[in-house]
């Protein structure tokens, strides 16, 4: 069953409960059946919870894997300008002026 049947099915019951003039044996068996509803109802849901924390947290370590790419990037960018700076000074190539 559906999360979205359960639902309908719960409002179905609580429909005939405000409009019925039910009696005690019925009422219990639609109690009954509105609980196993309402659990199923409250599985699902945490059932989708867990999936989506999974998928945010699954997209935060991929955020963070891109931004230590980016930075490690970026410092290996930093490092050949560096290089090429003290390649130019007089001394030899990567030698700094003394």
């Amino acid at each position: 069953m559906t999360y979205r049947e359960a639902i309908e099915e719960l409002e179905t019951i609580l429909r005939a409960l405000e409009t019925d003039a039910v009696d005690v044996d019925d009422l219990t068996t639609r109690v009954e059946r509105s609980a196993e509803l309402i659990r199923l109802c409250r599985h699902k849901l945490r059932h989708a919870e867990a999936s989506l924390d999974r998928v945010f947290d699954t997209l935060d370590e991929e955020d963070e894997a891109d931004e230590e790419m980016e930075e490690k990037e970026e410092n290996e960018e930093n490092e050949e300008d560096d290089t090429s700076e003290h390649d130019n000074l007089p001394g030899g190539a990567g030698r700094a002026w003394q």
